[in-house]
């Protein structure tokens, strides 16, 4: 196919990423089964990635339009389409060189509705994909997230600990309980299986992993674990390995929502200012967020 089969007329958004690797990190993020479809919502503000499964867990990666080094949006409503996520995610490997900071242009749409990617940091040679896309399905439940009250109930832990946390909780079928206590200020992690296995973060004996807390009354929701679990298996290595927080936050009715950022920026980049979760104030981030809904026959106290 020749390069000018990939250039589509009046495409409506042009864009482009200099650090490929960092795009990976956050899609593969929200990828927790091999066979997954996403929907993508394009705007002048940014591309937000959605998917979710069983009406029960619902992921969000919000990509701002600050964190492309060029972005071009000519379309005058806000396009949606549907894609596979596991195919997008190897096509952009397919970019990511190791050792070498590529830049990789994606258009949308091209001449029939695809979804094109191209790399343009080379005059020796040049790597193209199309990815086919479908009219999206509709999001199966409103994801809105609503505070529980009028104080916040909400922690940030080190994402290492959090998911190593989730990890050592598994029982087949088993739920997760997440207990948040005002006094002494703590967050409880206990599953049920064939026994009871419990992690305790206590916010004033180890300010290093439970780095705020925010609670003004004992609450307490059970979540199945599978859906638990899918907030913190695919964290990438760069924010274990940064030490960065994760942020949890229970909205009314129990639903549970999980934060985390993912540096898009190059590697190569200095970061002026990191606050004291860990979290990078620059443009260049990748907010991805969690819904996870309780079990029904949870309370809250």
């Amino acid at each position: 196919m020749s390069s000018s089969a990939v250039d589509a007329d009046s495409p409506d958004l042009v864009c482009q990423l200099d650090n490929v690797q960092g795009l990976v990190d956050a899609f593969t993020a929200v990828r927790w089964k091999r066979h997954q479809d996403a929907v993508i919502e394009l705007s002048e503000h940014g591309i937000v990635l959605i998917v979710e499964e069983s009406g029960c867990l619902q992921a969000k990666v919000y990509l701002q339009r600050e964190v492309f080094i060029r972005y071009e949006y000519t379309a005058q409503a806000r396009p949606r389409f549907g894609v596979s996520l596991g195919i997008f995610v190897d096509s952009l490997n397919t970019f990511s060189v190791p050792g070498r900071l590529s830049i990789v242009e994606i258009k949308y749409p091209g001449p029939d509705m695809q979804l094109l990617l191209k790399s343009v940091d080379s005059s020796d040679a040049c790597i193209y994909a199309e990815i086919r896309t479908r009219i999206p399905e509709t999001i199966s439940w409103d994801y809105n997230f609503e505070p529980a009250g009028i104080s916040p109930l909400s922690f940030t832990v080190k994402s290492a600990a959090l998911k190593e946390a989730i990890d050592d909780l598994e029982w087949p079928g088993s739920s997760v309980q997440i207990s948040l206590e005002p006094s002494p200020p703590s967050v409880t992690f206990k599953g049920e299986g064939h026994g009871d296995l419990q992690v305790d973060f206590m916010y004033y004996a180890n300010t290093d992993l439970l780095i705020s807390f925010h609670c003004d009354r004992p609450v307490s929701y059970r979540y199945k674990y599978k859906f638990l679990r899918a907030t913190t298996s695919n964290i990438p290595s760069s924010v274990i390995r940064e030490n960065r927080g994760s942020k949890l936050t229970i909205g009314r009715g129990g639903m549970l929502k999980v934060q985390h950022l993912v540096s898009v920026a190059r590697p190569s980049t200095s970061h002026p200012h990191i606050d004291s979760a860990g979290y990078q104030q620059p443009s260049r981030i990748a907010f991805i967020e969690f819904f996870v809904k309780p079990e029904e026959d949870t309370t809250d106290d």
